[in-house]
C-alpha cells in the first residue's frame, strides 16, 4: 500500500474556489474517478437545486492521480451526519493507499481589493505541517477558534477528524475580495494551485489559468473605467477606507452583474 496525500475540494465556495482548483488538478493531472459517496443519508432528497434549467443532484467523488501519489476529492457540502461522510472519505482514500497528508480547500472573504496582492493563509493540525506550510511561504501566523454556541466548520472538522487517524493536515485559505464571492476568482485558485504544484512537485502548467487571471483583470478594468461610481468605491479599499453597507451591496450586485454580462 503505497503513500499519499489527499486534497479535499466543496462545490460551495467563494469564489468557485474549490471546484476551480479540483478541476484544474483533475484535468492536470489526467485523474480518474476512484470512488463516490452515494447522496443518501447525508443530503435531502425530497428535492433538487436548479440551475440554468438543469438538476443539480449531490455529487461526491474521489479522484486518483497514482502517478503523482495524490487524491482529489471534490463534493458537495453534506447536510447532515458530518462524522460519518467526513470517515467514508478516509475510509475511500484508504481502500487504495495510506494518506499521511490531508489538504482542504478555502475562500476567505476579506474587504481588500483585487489589486493588492494575494496571500495564502493556513490552518494546521500539527506542529508539523506548520513546518511544511512555512517552508513554501504559507502564512501560518492566524489563529481561529470556533465562536461560541457555533457549530465548527467542516474543514475544522475534517483536520480534527484527520488528527485523530494520526495524518498531519492543514486548510489552504485563500483571500477572495467580497465582490467577487460570486464569481470565479482565478487569481485565489493560482494561489492555492502554486503550494500544491511545488509541495508535490506537479508540474502543473498555469498558462491558461493566468490567462484567466489577465481577462478578469482586463474586465475589472473597464468596469472602473464605465463606472465613475464603483471606480471611487474601489479606490477608497485601495486606500484602505471603509464603504458603507449599501456601498457594499452595491459594489457586489454590480459588479456581479457586469462580469455575468461579459460571460
Amino acid at each position: 500500500m503505497g503513500v499519499t496525500s489527499l486534497v479535499v475540494c466543496w462545490t460551495q465556495d467563494a469564489g468557485r474556489i474549490g471546484p476551480g482548483v479540483a478541476d484544474y488538478l483533475i484535468s492536470g493531472l489526467n485523474a480518474h474517478v476512484f470512488g463516490e459517496i452515494e447522496p443518501a443519508g447525508f443530503f435531502p432528497l425530497g428535492g433538487v437545486v436548479i440551475e440554468k434549467d438543469v438538476a443539480q443532484f449531490p455529487q461526491c467523488k474521489l479522484y486518483s492521480c497514482p502517478d503523482k501519489k495524490l487524491l482529489i476529492f471534490l463534493g458537495d457540502t453534506p447536510r447532515s451526519e458530518w462524522y460519518n461522510f467526513l470517515n467514508t472519505i478516509f475510509d475511500m482514500a484508504s481502500a487504495c493507499c495510506r494518506v499521511n497528508e490531508i489538504y482542504t480547500i478555502g475562500g476567505m472573504i476579506t474587504v481588500s481589493p483585487h489589486t493588492l496582492p494575494r496571500q495564502l493563509f493556513g490552518f494546521v493540525n500539527s506542529a508539523r505541517m506548520k513546518e511544511v506550510l512555512q517552508q513554501y511561504g504559507a502564512d501560518t501566523t492566524m489563529d481561529y477558534e470556533t465562536p461560541e454556541n457555533q457549530r465548527p466548520t467542516i474543514n475544522s472538522y475534517l483536520l480534527w477528524l484527520a488528527k485523530k487517524r494520526n495524518i498531519h493536515g492543514a486548510s489552504l485559505w485563500a483571500p477572495i475580495p467580497f465582490y467577487l464571492t460570486g464569481t470565479a476568482d482565478s487569481l485565489a485558485w493560482r494561489k492555492v494551485l502554486q503550494y500544491l504544484n511545488s509541495r508535490f512537485e506537479l508540474g502543473l502548467e498555469f498558462a491558461a489559468l493566468d490567462k484567466g487571471i489577465g481577462n478578469m483583470n482586463e474586465r475589472l478594468t473597464r468596469v472602473r473605467q464605465d463606472y465613475p461610481e464603483l471606480n471611487d468605491y474601489l479606490n477608497r479599499l485601495e486606500a484602505n477606507e471603509g464603504l458603507t453597507a449599501e456601498e457594499n451591496e452595491k459594489l457586489v450586485s454590480d459588479i456581479e452583474e457586469y462580469l455575468k454580462k461579459e460571460e
